[in-house]
């Protein structure tokens, strides 16, 4: 009897070993076809190796799981990485497993495409243009009024993405995206969009149901780095019907119907206004299990290989996901403090992305994280407090580096929550 498997396409560093521990719970067996295996290393720490294959190569993928299936049984195919699942969409139709209508995924995926069929609909956005040189971001910019948010066409994680207050923030920011420092994976186009504010809210759904609405904070304007993500939000019960509304509106309006999606939006004096809907799954997947007992990974792999997910709530608590982030460059000379962190009763995970005699160097997005600490409880004070008594125990020091675009010469050393600059040791 052969072995079933469930193919994943590319993989991060986030989301990707969920996908893998589901499948391993589900009795499958996780193969990832990478461009780049060495950039896995969750995947060996698991005991499994990668298969090295172009992935932006259609054809080159449908050979490689062609010979697999002479081995193998494969059960399904999917990515948890929104540039590679359209791909996985297309494979799975090649090859008769059940997915997504790929043709969807690509015109969601192309943010200009995905604001012309919302406005088309009626569902609230931002006022927003397109442009591809400077004269036309700058024209409309004047129409819109600053401030006005940049942003590439095609991307993921607030990667180029900033808010321009002024002219001058306006042509330093376009200059940025358009002179060859912005890596495009086509030719560039900016989308100029007015600026929504308001509370900002993010909803995981499946299928055509809405499964979680949660809340998060920005830490670094006019960066979108977030600081904080919660689940669930706190609402109105008419907020709560007016959010879901206008995201069962989008799936519709998208023909996102099968499988997982996330819609980010901003409750501004015209109510919720959408701001971007992401095929695939959220960030938040660990918070939605913490707060409900859901777990969407795998009841996403449930889909993707036939079966029927239950999205039935266990519980309700509240859950909360906090980034480490750093505020300043440098060269990183010690981080502590997270296994005392973890030890704490309702921290459900802190994890250090970076190691000591690291460089840091901000780019304005989801890079920045150095790491993040999780906690949950039933009670969403005592959550805020058990999670701010993890965080108060993680600190750093960094060396500020003039290479790195820092000027200052003292080591700066992060001791929370007071975040003071001081010379010193560990």
């Amino acid at each position: 009897m052969k072995c079933r498997v469930l193919i994943l396409i590319e993989g991060s560093g986030a989301s990707g070993p969920l996908y893998i521990q589901a499948a391993q719970h589900l009795g499958l067996h996780p193969i990832t076809l990478s461009a780049d295996p060495d950039q896995h290393d969750y995947i060996a720490a698991e005991g499994l190796e990668p298969i090295r294959v172009d992935t932006d190569n259609l054809e080159a993928l449908i050979h490689v799981i062609s010979q697999l299936r002479e081995i193998y049984d494969i059960a399904g195919i999917t990515s948890d990485r929104e540039a590679f699942y359209a791909t996985a969409a297309k494979l799975c139709r090649y090859f008769g497993l059940p997915g997504p209508n790929p043709a969807p995924i690509d015109r969601c995926c192309d943010k200009f495409t995905q604001r012309r069929l919302l406005a088309g609909a009626g569902i609230p956005i931002p006022d927003y243009r397109l442009a591809a040189n400077a004269a036309e971001i700058e024209s409309a910019a004047a129409e819109i009024g600053l401030p006005v948010v940049l942003k590439p066409v095609v991307g993921v994680g607030s990667t180029g993405v900033l808010l321009c207050r002024t002219v001058d923030e306006l042509a330093k920011h376009t200059t940025y995206l358009l002179g060859g420092k912005h890596t495009w994976r086509s030719s560039p186009r900016v989308l100029v969009e007015e600026f929504a504010q308001g509370p900002y809210y993010n909803v995981d759904t499946m299928g055509n149901e809405v499964v979680s609405i949660g809340t998060g904070d920005i830490d670094s304007p006019p960066h979108f780095v977030f600081r904080e993500d919660t689940v669930p939000a706190a609402l109105t019960e008419d907020e709560r019907a007016r959010i879901e509304d206008v995201s069962l509106s989008c799936l519709q309006t998208l023909d996102l119907g099968w499988g997982p999606a996330n819609i980010e939006l901003r409750w501004t004096e015209r109510g919720p206004v959408v701001i971007e809907v992401n095929p695939r799954l959220g960030a938040g997947s660990q918070l939605v299990q913490l707060a409900y007992g859901v777990d969407l990974v795998t009841e996403h792999i449930k889909l993707v290989i036939g079966e029927k997910c239950d999205l039935r709530r266990k519980h309700s608590h509240t859950a909360i996901w906090r980034n480490l982030i750093p505020d300043r460059d440098g060269i990183l000379d010690w981080i502590s403090g997270d296994i005392q962190a973890g030890a704490i009763p309702g921290i459900a995970e802190v994890k250090l992305d970076v190691k000591p005699k690291a460089p840091i160097v901000r780019q304005g997005d989801y890079r920045d994280c150095m790491g993040y600490v999780i906690a949950s409880s039933p009670n969403p004070a005592q959550t805020k407090a058990i999670l701010q008594r993890a965080v108060d125990l993680i600190r750093w020091s960094i060396t500020p580096s003039p290479t790195l675009g820092e000027r200052q010469q003292s080591v700066a050393t992060h001791l929370p929550p007071l975040g003071r600059v001081v010379p010193g040791k560990k």
